[in-house]
C-alpha cells in the first residue's frame, strides 16, 4: 500500500506544496519493540528503499504472522541492513515508555535494547521521540500520549523528563543520542481522537538549510531542539572556552593544562503573537542541566547529572528579539555535557500528567553540547568539533521557523549562511 498508493500521493503533494520539504518514510513496526520512525533520504529510489526495508523487516508485514519477525535479533539484522545501504536512513524510537508500569519499570522497550541497537548502527539509530504524539488525549478524557500505565511528565517521556534518567545515562556513557517530538496524528481531538495536527502542538526544530540532505544531517548529528505549544520559536545553546565554541550536537575540546572555565550561553526567542490555541505563552523558567561523561554504563540512571542553575525572567536580558542567558562552569576537570530545558509552569521538576489541558503545561528541551577535556600530555588550544573533526571557531548558530523572515542583523546561521530551521512535526 505504501509503494502503490501512499508514494504517488506524496509525489503529488510535493508538486502542490513545493515550499514544504516532504520526506518519505513511515511509522515502522520494529521487531521486538514499539513503533519507530523510519525516515528515508530524498533520492530517486526512495520508494524502493522503504519497500525493501518494510517487506524484509516490519514485524506485521507477513501474513500469516511470523513470530521470527518479532525478535531482537531481527531488529539488529534490520539495523545492520540499513547501515550497509548507500543512502542511509534514520531510525528513531517512538513512545518508548508507553508500556512502562512505573518509574524505571520498563515494558516493551528496554534500555538494553536501545544500547544494543545504537552499538550496531550509531549513525542510523540516532535517538528517541521524547515528546510522544497523542498529546491532545486529555481534551477527550484520555491519558496524555496514550501513556495509560505510567504517565508522561510535562508531556515528555520519563526517559527524558527525569533528570539523571535514561537519557542522561546514555549521554553520560558517551553516546550521541538525540531527542525529537512528533504529533503521531491519526484522528484530531475535535473529531473524537487524541491528536493535534502535525506541528499544531509539538515541533522538532532542526538547524539546517532548506535542503533535504542538510535536514537529514541535522537530525543525524543532533542540531535539534524540541518544544510544545510554541512556547519559544528559536533556541541556541553554545559552550565556549579560550576563543573556541561549540553548539548543540557539537563538541568543544579544552585542555587541562590551564584553569578551564567554560562559558555557556543560552539564547531563545519567545513567540510573537498567539499559538494554535490562541494563547500568548510565556517562559517562566529555564534550567541548565549538566552531566558527567564517565564511560559506558548498563544503568538507566546517571547520578552525576543535575540542574546546575535555574533562571527566571530577572536573570535573562533582551538582545533584539531574543533573550540571552550566560553562565560559567568553573574549573572543568572532566568530560561533560550541557543541555537546556524551559517551561511555562512553576514546577521545579515536571509533574506526572493528568487530565489538565496540554496547553497549560508547555516545555522545551535542547539536545546537548559536549565538553571534552584533553589531558596535559597531549593538550592543545581549545577547539570545536563537528562530527569528530576539529574545526576553527564556528559561526554563531541560530534557528528560525520555516517560512519566517530573518531580521537582517540576526546573529544566527540563517543570516550568515542562508540557513533556516526546518520543522518536523510528525512521523510520516
Amino acid at each position: 500500500m505504501n509503494l502503490e498508493q501512499a508514494y504517488p500521493d506524496l509525489l503529488r503533494s510535493r508538486v502542490l506544496v513545493p515550499e514544504v520539504l516532504q520526506f518519505w518514510g513511515m511509522e515502522f513496526d520494529a521487531p521486538a519493540l514499539d513503533h519507530h520512525t523510519l525516515m528515508i533520504p530524498h533520492h530517486r529510489d526512495e520508494a524502493q528503499q522503504l519497500f525493501e526495508l518494510e517487506s524484509r523487516f516490519a514485524k506485521r508485514d507477513p501474513f500469516p504472522a511470523d513470530p521470527g519477525r518479532d525478535t531482537e535479533a531481527k531488529m539488529i539484522e534490520f539495523l545492520k541492513a540499513a547501515k550497509d545501504m548507500r543512502q542511509k536512513p534514520l531510525v528513531i524510537a517512538h513512545h518508548t515508555s508507553r508500556s512502562a508500569t512505573g518509574l524505571g519499570v520498563y515494558g516493551q522497550d528496554t534500555p538494553r535494547e536501545f544500547r544494543n541497537g545504537n552499538n550496531v548502527a550509531p549513525e542510523i539509530y540516532v535517538g528517541f521521540e521524547r515528546a510522544p504524539g497523542h498529546q491532545a488525549a486529555p481534551l477527550n478524557g484520555g491519558a496524555r500520549g496514550g501513556y495509560g500505565d505510567y504517565p508522561t511528565r510535562g508531556g515528555f517521556d520519563q526517559m527524558t523528563a527525569r533528570v539523571g534518567g535514561l537519557r542522561d545515562s546514555l549521554l553520560g556513557g558517551g553516546r550521541r543520542c538525540w531527542i525529537t517530538a512528533t504529533s503521531d496524528s491519526h484522528v484530531h481531538w475535535t473529531r473524537g481522537g487524541a491528536d493535534f495536527w502535525p506541528g499544531e502542538y509539538s515541533k522538532t526544530h532542526v538547524l539546517a538549510r532548506q535542503d533535504y540532505a542538510d535536514i537529514m544531517d541535522g537530525l543525524r548529528n543532533g542540531r535539534v531542539w524540541v518544544g510544545t505549544g510554541d512556547l519559544i520559536t528559536s533556541l541556541d545553546l553554545t559552550a565556549s572556552s579560550r576563543g573556541s565554541d561549540a553548539a548543540m550536537g557539537e563538541t568543544l575540546t579544552v585542555s587541562r593544562r590551564h584553569r578551564t572555565d567554560v562559558e555557556v550561553e543560552i539564547r531563545f526567542r519567545p513567540l510573537e503573537g498567539k499559538n494554535a490555541n490562541g494563547d500568548r505563552p510565556e517562559v517562566r523558567r529555564v534550567d541548565l542541566i549538566v552531566g558527567e561523561i564517565s564511560g559506558p554504563s548498563a544503568l538507566d540512571t546517571n547520578p552525576n547529572t543535575k540542574v546546575v542553575a535555574w533562571f527566571g525572567p530577572s536573570d535573562w536580558r533582551r538582545q533584539g528579539k531574543e533573550y540571552v542567558i550566560r553562565h560559567t562552569l568553573h574549573d572543568v576537570e572532566g568530560d561533560l555535557y550541557a543541555r537546556v530545558r524551559g517551561t511555562s509552569t512553576d514546577e521545579v521538576e515536571p509533574l506526572a500528567d493528568g487530565l489538565e489541558s496540554p496547553w497549560s503545561d508547555l516545555w522545551f528541551y535542547s539536545n546537548p553540547v559536549v565538553v571534552q577535556v584533553r589531558q596535559p600530555a597531549d593538550s592543545a588550544p581549545a577547539t570545536a568539533s563537528v562530527d569528530g573533526t576539529d574545526v576553527p571557531e564556528p559561526d554563531m548558530r541560530g534557528s528560525v521557523g520555516l517560512g519566517t523572515t530573518v531580521p537582517p542583523n540576526s546573529r544566527s546561521l540563517a543570516t550568515i549562511a542562508g540557513a533556516r530551521s526546518a520543522r518536523v512535526g510528525a512521523a510520516v
